[in-house]
């Protein structure tokens, strides 16, 4: 038993079990990311994931850590602040989009894992240039961050089933609001083909980011 057991502590890594609570997260959302499962999902006891984790918040940093990680961050630049501003929110939404039940995770270990305080120092430094005082580059870099987390966790971009399904649910959702009062929702009413049509993601997560650093360009110059 005892050579089994230091066998399953060279097998098991932390990268492997954070590889693999990413994979289930992704699946089934991150309520089913726990201990027990994950050691059933390795095939080894709760007791020898302790050896790498010793509690469900030391695997949520770790998670955490692998999204900070894994944003392939752009490199400064003599480009306008606004811009940099917007190539590194670009790819914080870019890493972040795959793994929507753990965007919120991201925020957890921004000030604490190294990859994380080098962005804060970044963004902090981009606003600064853009004569934002410190109390006031802090409070819209955690806003900015924050936002780009809740655009990847709560897509608001209709989900219809593929198929027949879909143009039928599609059909039946503008009719519905085709039959409003015209009265009292005529913009509505006449919006409802576009309401109800599926927007490509690309299109609205990029949309979202302009609206995010056209806010920040505007406060500037107010």
């Amino acid at each position: 038993m005892a050579k089994r057991s230091v066998s399953t502590r060279v097998r098991l890594s932390r990268e492997t079990i954070v590889a693999s609570a990413v994979a289930l997260a992704d699946a089934e959302g991150l309520e089913a990311v726990t201990i027990r499962r994950l050691a059933q999902e390795h095939g080894v006891t709760p007791m020898a994931m302790y050896w790498h984790f010793s509690d469900k918040d030391s695997l949520l940093d770790g998670l955490s850590d692998y999204l900070i990680a894994s944003v392939a961050w752009p490199e400064s630049s003599d480009a306008p602040w606004d811009e940099q501003l917007h190539g590194l929110l670009e790819a914080f939404l870019v890493a972040l989009r795959p793994h929507p039940a753990l965007a919120a995770l991201a925020l957890r270990r921004i000030l604490v894992a190294e990859p994380g305080l080098r962005i804060a120092e970044r963004v902090l430094d981009l606003l600064r240039q853009a004569g934002f005082a410190t109390e006031r580059a802090v409070e819209i870099g955690t806003f900015l961050l924050c936002s780009v987390i809740t655009l990847v966790a709560s897509d608001p971009t209709p989900a219809f089933p593929a198929g027949e399904d879909h143009a039928a649910m599609k059909r039946q959702k503008t009719a519905a609001l085709g039959a409003l009062p015209p009265e009292t929702y005529p913009l509505v009413v006449a919006a409802a083909p576009a309401l109800v049509n599926c927007r490509a993601q690309d299109g609205y997560f990029a949309l979202n980011l302009d609206l995010l650093v056209q806010g920040v360009l505007g406060l500037s110059r107010g």
